[in-house]
């Protein structure tokens, strides 16, 4: 496989790059410690039309494809990943699903808002008492004449709870299938539907500027039609979408890892001690080199699974990996760039402090280390 960009593809990581150096950097750190959503950055993002990369011209997209959204993710990564999980999440997780399963008037109702950035939309798959065991879903939806009537709850849902938020996706119960198992099916639920009930936003450890919260159905209603794809496909939609969401991770965590060097490299070459600049010492020259590599072959995995599903080709085991791989890295090396930097690597003044709160949750969201190498090894017939 040749994983050298193509002039188009080039353009955009530069194009990305660049907007992530001169319009988030400046302003993400503030509101990272003031825990506020950076709209303007989000308008502008909006503006480059980075919500509608993977998305066909027909609904409003951009007509590129999903490893274009990964090169998108990886270099607004490499500055912060507030900014970057907000794309991730409202493409592959809130327009995707209406995308891949929605009727054409429901394509025709959210996708021109969402793919334009100006709406957001969440995934309500995960419940307080359901992480990892997505099948044990809890909220339950009945169908009353012309409306499903949805109780329940959800948690860790990104982009629910924004100024601009207009609708989530809600996995639940709907039925049992004629082997006893849970019916599963997808609901949209828009923002303001009486009985939906957003909670505050977390206190998290990382992500602080992204948008975080537990949602509530309390005989919340919804017309019939808000059906998001058959009804009982819930469980192999939301399958779906997290396999192509982990390659979106994997670029993620890519991008981080990838900043971990940046940082790293401007620092050693700043700072000195016992004379030099602390860049001159093998050890700190070994680390660095060791970063860069753990990012370089992440980014070859997280390519290759993305090649293979824009291909048409199996792609969940190498998914797995790249998202298993990427996660792993980015942990490895926002700790050693925060080693690196010493003390100060310790204060939020400088961009790896902020990368080491980051990097842990890239293990846990959107499938936790332990449930992708379940999938690899179920792969592998095992």
């Amino acid at each position: 496989m040749d994983f050298r960009l193509t002039d188009e593809q080039a353009a955009l990581r530069e194009s990305v790059r660049e907007f992530a150096r001169e319009v988030v950097a400046p302003v993400i750190a503030e509101h990272y410690e003031k825990h506020t959503f950076p709209y303007e950055v989000i308008r502008q993002m909006g503006k480059m039309g980075l919500f509608g990369l993977p998305f066909d011209e027909e609904h409003g997209g951009m007509g590129g494809d999903y490893f274009a959204l990964c090169l998108a993710l990886e270099e607004l990564a490499r500055v912060d990943s507030s900014v970057a999980i907000t794309l991730e999440a409202a493409v592959s997780l809130g327009a995707m699903p209406i995308y891949r399963f929605g009727t054409e008037e429901q394509k025709a109702t959210w996708l021109p808002r969402l793919l334009s950035g100006e709406a957001l939309a969440g995934f309500g798959l995960t419940e307080p008492g359901t992480g990892s065991d997505a099948a044990g879903t809890q909220t339950r939806a009945v169908l009353d004449g012309d409306e499903w009537v949805i109780n329940g709850s959800k948690a860790f849902i990104t982009n629910s709870g924004t100024d601009i938020t207009a609708m989530v996706t809600v996995t639940a119960v709907t039925g049992t299938n004629a082997d006893g198992s849970k019916e599963l099916s997808t609901i949209i639920v828009p923002t303001g539907t009486p009985g939906f009930t957003v909670a505050p936003g977390y206190s998290k450890v990382g992500w602080t500027a992204s948008d975080t919260h537990e949602l509530t159905f309390d005989d919340c209603r919804v017309p019939a039609a808000n059906l998001l794809g058959a009804r009982g496909r819930g469980f192999a939609q939301f399958l779906r979408i997290l396999d192509e969401g982990r390659i979106a991770i994997a670029a993620l965590a890519v991008g981080l890892a990838q900043g971990c060097v940046d940082e790293s490299i401007k620092y050693a070459k700043e700072r000195h001690a016992f004379g030099q600049p602390i860049g001159a010492n093998q050890a700190i020259q070994f680390k660095i080199a060791d970063m860069e590599l753990k990012a370089h072959t992440a980014r070859l995995a997280y390519y290759d699974a993305a090649a293979r599903m824009l291909a048409g080709e199996p792609f969940k085991r190498q998914a797995a990996i790249a998202k298993l791989h990427a996660s792993t890295i980015a942990v490895d090396n926002a700790r050693e760039a925060t080693q690196i930097h010493g003390g100060y690597g310790f204060m939020n003044e400088y961009p790896v402090a902020r990368f080491w709160r980051d990097s842990k949750i890239l293990e846990i969201g959107e499938g936790t280390s332990e449930v992708q190498r379940m999938i690899i090894a179920r792969d592998l017939g095992l």
